[in-house]
């Protein structure tokens, strides 16, 4: 085995365990399904090569994630088990043609076998433990072994019965999906923005993340149902088959999932997959796939389970999917550098388990290049499976009355000019900060997890405090406690006691404090992340760090913009080397802004702003080491120790395994220094750390 090889499978076991973390125990996601199942696939066909590779600790051989701590840890009964997965039909025929060869084995000469297909939810897997008819724990898929216990939470869920009929098994273990409808997702995103929460990403996100809440009255508030498909334990036997399991869990008063068939023939199997494709936007949630079982439980015994699958079942992916839909309107956004991008406003259609309402048409030249008109009846996709697009116009079902689209001559927010450079596709609305779409785009980059981080100014946090007044430019929000104080005062309607945002409506004294909390914590930051708040056109994460690393302080970046007009044409430091001609002239354009230059040197005098610069380096002994930070760290954030890692030449991971080299453990450290310690894998504190550093930084 060469070592690019094991260097890949490295590198696939970080990537699926980053990603696994963040959709299990973060309900978040970086990628799509299918990206996930593709890198899945990739390190499955390495390990079939090389069986040396595969260990317990691979994404291969594990099951969902270690649970978070913040929950008690409940052992299931039986494991939770993920199924293999198909992308092709061959694939399903493939484990259609497995089973019947050995059943034939096992059952001399026995061919006919009946699967249970019905729709795969895209949900969070759930196990309802009864015992004497009665719910007494409700817990998440965890790693499979073991999951956090949710049972308060579970109880607030209508879907769920509380006791069952006094003839179920005394100890009882339902497994089922928790979910939202696609209504119900649009209606809490809309009260999300609405109270200026952050917005669920899609359906199965907001599902887990208001079943995994500390305080179940959360829980109780979101409109979370559950479809029950499984029995994961019984004390005495539920049924013989499949089917007759769905029929017990009905006539016990869950709710189970449709349309399933019961079918012989690979035929009718594939015939149910494209049917229940086409018309999955009927449904009202959303589905990725179709799931296959064997009817006969004592066939599924016999087949049996290979590593973390069960040999009997398997889930048939959608591929990245198209879903039709109309044109309600067509409007205009305008980004934070001005860019004027056409939206289409969409009648809700879910596509890949994400409900989608808006879509981007790009630019006027696609608008009409493809003639998209309102009320077209059109085919959307997700592009990668990720970023909705509208592909193309159903034109013979266009309506008689349709007319040709007219791209605005002004800004449709401030009526300011727009310009178009003839070597780019957007118009540019030229009012600048006095545009408020681009000044409040503007403050909400500045505020965002990747610049400023300033979490308690969500969107519609930042757009109330603009329409007031009270923020207008990036160094307003660093005086907003006291301006909002000094208008009081002037009022003379203060008391020492209350809160300056007091007499806001929906603000009280422990959500004020935690906003102007928030904005001190955030005064401690670093040059590259500065950089990047700003919305520097063409100027994202990789190149902020590039520019601070050249820069080294703000002092230097102020200097260089005294004197910008000597760089347009001739690169003095080296800058267009470092970044590029793009990202020089657009560095320079921002800083010949006297407004832009005023600013900054505000920014610079009210934020605590690390000047050091990072050099990235392979030729130190941590070079190509795996590096695992746990616990609260006390002299540097958990993203500034990574970024120190990586460029000392280091990998960061997420999760300990045998491939972990060091875990850097700080205070209140968890699973992740237990997990370390028994493997055996070297771990210091966070003195050693800064040790390190200090000795080769």
């Amino acid at each position: 085995m060469d070592e690019s090889t094991l260097q890949r499978h490295r590198q696939l076991c970080e990537q699926l365990r980053h990603h696994s973390y963040l959709y299990h125990v973060l309900d978040q996601s970086e990628i799509s399904d299918a990206e996930y199942d593709s890198l899945f696939a990739e390190l499955l066909s390495i390990e079939s090569t090389h069986p040396e590779l595969v260990s317990h600790d691979s994404p291969s051989q594990m099951i969902g994630n270690t649970p978070s701590e913040q929950f008690k840890q409940i052992q299931h009964l039986s494991p939770m088990l993920s199924l293999s997965n198909a992308t092709k039909e061959r694939e399903v025929l493939e484990f259609i043609w497995k089973i019947r060869n050995k059943i034939i084995e096992l059952r001399e000469g026995q061919q006919s076998i009946s699967f249970i297909a019905e729709p795969k939810i895209d949900g969070l897997s759930c196990s309802l433990r009864y015992e004497n008819a009665k719910l007494i724990v409700a817990a998440t898929r965890g790693n499979g072994e073991v999951g956090e216990d949710v049972t308060m939470n579970a109880l607030t869920i209508s879907d769920i019965p509380k006791t069952l009929p006094l003839d179920t098994p005394k100890v009882l273990e339902v497994r089922g999906e928790i979910y939202i409808n696609d209504h119900d997702f649009l209606e809490l995103v809309k009260n999300q923005k609405k109270q200026g929460e952050k917005k669920a990403s899609n359906p199965r996100n907001a599902a887990a993340g208001s079943l995994r809440q500390l305080d179940p009255s959360i829980t109780a508030s979101r409109p979370l149902k559950f479809f029950a498909y499984a029995i994961g334990y019984a004390s005495n036997q539920v049924a013989e088959t499949q089917l007759g399991i769905r029929d017990k869990l009905k006539s016990w008063g869950f709710k189970t999932i449709e349309p399933s068939i019961l079918t012989y023939t690979a035929d009718d199997i594939m015939r149910f997959y494209k049917e229940t494709e086409e018309s999955r936007q009927e449904l009202g949630y959303s589905i990725d796939g179709i799931v296959y079982k064997v009817n006969d439980i004592s066939l599924q015994k016999r087949l049996g389970f290979s590593g973390r699958t069960p040999n009997w079942a398997i889930a048939h992916k959608f591929p990245p999917e198209r879903g039709h839909t109309r044109i309600n309107a067509i409007t205009i956004s305008v980004g934070k550098t001005g860019a004027l991008t056409p939206v289409a406003e969409l009648a809700p259609v879910s596509i890949g388990g994400v409900l989608i309402t808006r879509a981007t048409l790009h630019n006027e030249d696609e608008i009409t290049k493809k003639d998209f008109r309102i009320n077209d009846l059109v085919v959307i996709q997700r592009a990668g499976d990720v970023i909705p697009q509208v592909v193309s116009v159903e034109l013979e079902k266009r309506p008689l009355k349709a007319v040709p689209y007219k791209f605005p001559t002004t800004c449709p927010v401030c009526s300011g000019d727009i310009s178009r450079d003839p070597t780019e596709a957007a118009w540019v609305c030229n009012a600048g900060l006095s545009c408020p779409a681009q000044a409040v785009e503007k403050l909400r980059h500045f505020v965002s997890k990747k610049a400023l981080n300033i979490d308690a100014l969500g969107d519609k946090t930042i757009e109330d405090f603009y329409y007031n007044g009270d923020i207008k430019r990036f160094s307003d929000i660093f005086k907003l406690e006291e301006k909002l104080a000094n208008n009081l005062f002037k009022n003379n309607t203060h008391d020492d006691k209350e809160s300056p945002l007091s007499l806001r409506d929906g603000w009280g004294d422990v959500s004020a404090n935690k906003l102007f909390l928030s904005i001190k914590n955030s005064t401690n930051t670093t040059l590259d992340k500065l950089i990047y708040s700003l919305g520097i056109k063409s100027i994202g994460e990789k190149h902020s760090k590039k520019l601070a690393n050249f820069f080294s302080s703000p002092d230097k970046i102020i200097d260089f913009a005294n004197k910008t007009s000597d760089y347009y044409h001739k690169d003095l430091d080296g800058l267009e080397s470092i970044c590029g001609l793009e990202v020089k002239l657009n560095f320079i354009d921002y800083f010949s802004n006297k407004n832009n230059l005023d600013e900054f040197i505000k920014l610079t005098r009210i934020l605590k702003i690390a000047t050091q610069v990072i050099q990235t380096s392979a030729n130190t002994p941590l070079a190509g080491k795996t590096i695992v930070f746990t616990g609260t760290l006390k002299t540097m954030t958990r993203d500034e120790a990574k970024t120190w890692a990586e460029a000392l030449g280091a990998m960061t991971g997420t999760s300990v395994t045998r491939n972990t080299d060091i875990v850097v453990a700080g205070v209140d450290a968890g699973s992740k220094l237990n997990n370390a310690l028994k493997l055996g894998i070297k771990v210091i504190s966070e003195s050693e750390w800064g040790t390190l550093l200090n000795e080769y930084r």
